[in-house]
C-alpha cells in the first residue's frame, strides 16, 4: 500500500513551499519540504549602494518583518561605521520592535494557525463563525501598527529610522496615548492566552538545538551573542561558525546547521533560551499554556508566540514609562566614522527568529559586499527533520489526516518564504 502526499503549495504561509511525502508498505520512502521561490538577490542589489540606502532596500525583503530588516541593516552599518547610539535611540528601537513582534504574532496566531483548530479553512469564514475572535485580532493588530507608525513614520518599510538614530520623534502625548491603549489591551491579551490555552495542540516531541540571541538580564530582540541550547555562546561577529550555510537540490533556499544536523530559531528557541527574562505576566501565561523550558514540541512555537505577545505588551509599557520619565528630546543621528575598510554585523530576533545582516563598506560609504541570513532558511533543515520523525508516528492515518498534520507543522514554524499566499492543491493516492 502506498500513500503519497503532494501539497503544492502550503497555504497560510508566506510564499511557495511544497510538502512531498511517500509511504510504501509501512516505510517512509520520501519526505521533504521544497522551497521553490526564485532567488531575489538582495545582497547583490546592495553592492555599490550608499550605506544610507541599505536599510530602505533591505526592508523590502519582507513586508511583515520590514522593521526587523531595517533594524538589522542599521545595526550592521552602525557597527561597521563606529556609530554609538544614545540611550533614547536604543529605547525607541526596542519599542518599535515590540510593535512589529506584536503585529506579526497576532497575524500568525489568529489568522494562520487558529483556523486549523477552529474547523475553518481560513480567516474569512472565521469572521463569521468566530466574529469576536477576529475582531479581537484586528484590534490588537491596529494597536501594533499604530505603535510602529508613531515611532518609525509607518509600519511597513519604516521611513524615520536611519543610521545613528531617527529623523522623527514621537510626542509625549502620542506616547501617553499609546501607553493607555497598551494597558487597555491587556483584556484582549488575556483573552488570547485563554483561547490558545484551550486548543488541542498536537502531541509530538523531538529534541533539537535551539539558537537565539542572548544578552544578560534581557529577553533580547536586538543585539547580543548567539546562544545555543547545547551550550556554546558565540559573539555575533562569528555568526558563520553557527549558520554554516549549504545547498540541497530540492530547495532554492540555503539551509544551515550548527552542532547537530539542524537547529531551530524563532519564538520557541527564544523561550527555551531566555525564559528567565520574560515579564512575570508572560511567565504566568506560559504556565497557563502548560509550557516551561525545555519545550520540544515544535507545534508549540505558536504558543510561544502567544507568550511573547504578553511579554512585548508589558515591556512596551515599561519602555514608554522610561521614555516619558526622561523626556523625549529630538536629537540628530550619531556621527559615522568612515575609514578605508569598514565591516559590521547586525543581529536581531525578528518574529520568525534570528536575522543577521553583515556589510562591507568602503571609505566612500558605498557597500562592497553584503550577507543576509534569514530565519526561515535556518529553520528549513529542522522542519524536514521534524517531518521525518513525525510521519512514521502518523502513517496509519488516512492521507488527508497526514496532510493536515504536516501542513500544521509547517505553519507552526511561521515560515516567511516570500510575501504571498497561494491556492492549495493536494493529490493523494
Amino acid at each position: 500500500m502506498t500513500k503519497r502526499i503532494d501539497v503544492h503549495h502550503v497555504t497560510r504561509v508566506e510564499g511557495h513551499g511544497n510538502i512531498v511525502v511517500e509511504i510504501s508498505n509501512g516505510q517512509l520512502k520520501e519526505c521533504r519540504f521544497e522551497v521553490i521561490e526564485t532567488p531575489r538577490f538582495f545582497e547583490a542589489m546592495l553592492r555599490g549602494r550608499d550605506y544610507t540606502e541599505a536599510s530602505h532596500i533591505t526592508s523590502r525583503i519582507c513586508g511583515i518583518c520590514s522593521t526587523g530588516h531595517t533594524t538589522a541593516s542599521l545595526r550592521a552599518s552602525e557597527n561597521a561605521l563606529g556609530v554609538e547610539l544614545s540611550e533614547q535611540v536604543q529605547l525607541l528601537r526596542k519599542l518599535v520592535f515590540h510593535g512589529e513582534i506584536l503585529d506579526s504574532h497576532v497575524l500568525h496566531a489568529y489568522m494562520l494557525v487558529a483556523p486549523d483548530f477552529l474547523g475553518v479553512g481560513s480567516v474569512i469564514p472565521l469572521a463569521t463563525s468566530h466574529r469576536d475572535v477576529v475582531l479581537r485580532a484586528l484590534r490588537m493588530k491596529k494597536l501594533a501598527g499604530d505603535l510602529c507608525a508613531a515611532i518609525a513614520g509607518r509600519h511597513t518599510h519604516p521611513i524615520a529610522m536611519t543610521v545613528g538614530g531617527f529623523t522623527h520623534f514621537p510626542t509625549e502625548s502620542e506616547l501617553k496615548a499609546l501607553r493607555q491603549r497598551l494597558v487597555d489591551s491587556r483584556v484582549d491579551v488575556d483573552a488570547t492566552v485563554d483561547l490558545f490555552a484551550g486548543l488541542p495542540w498536537p502531541k509530538f516531541e523531538r529534541d533539537t538545538e535551539y539558537v537565539s540571541l542572548s544578552k544578560p538580564g534581557e529577553y533580547v530582540f536586538i543585539d547580543g551573542d548567539l546562544l545555543s541550547s547545547d551550550g556554546p555562546r558565540i559573539p555575533a561577529e562569528r555568526y558563520k561558525e553557527v549558520t554554516n550555510e549549504y545547498l540541497i537540490q530540492h530547495s532554492s533556499a540555503k539551509l544551515t546547521r550548527h552542532l547537530r544536523e539542524s537547529y531551530m530559531v524563532g519564538a520557541l528557541a527564544r523561550f527555551n533560551n531566555n525564559y528567565d527574562y520574560l515579564h512575570p505576566r508572560a511567565q504566568a501565561a506560559a504556565a497557563k499554556l502548560g509550557m516551561k523550558p525545555k519545550v520540544t514540541n515544535p507545534y508549540l512555537n505558536s504558543a510561544a508566540q502567544v507568550v511573547e505577545i504578553v511579554h512585548c505588551t508589558e515591556d512596551a509599557i515599561l519602555l514608554i514609562d522610561q521614555l516619558l520619565s526622561q523626556g523625549i528630546q529630538p536629537e540628530k543621528p550619531a556621527p559615522v566614522h568612515l575609514k578605508p575598510e569598514n565591516w559590521g554585523v547586525g543581529v536581531c530576533e525578528v518574529p520568525r527568529g534570528l536575522l543577521i545582516h553583515s556589510y562591507n563598506i568602503g571609505e566612500d560609504g558605498k557597500l562592497t559586499g553584503a550577507d543576509c541570513i534569514i530565519p526561515t532558511n535556518e529553520n528549513i533543515a529542522n522542519l524536514e527533520a521534524d517531518m521525518r520523525s513525525l510521519v512514521p508516528q502518523i502513517m496509519d492515518k488516512p492521507a488527508e489526516a497526514i496532510r493536515l498534520d504536516l501542513e500544521m507543522l509547517v505553519r507552526a514554524y511561521d515560515p516567511c518564504i516570500s510575501c504571498s499566499v497561494h491556492v492549495l492543491k493536494v493529490k493523494s493516492k
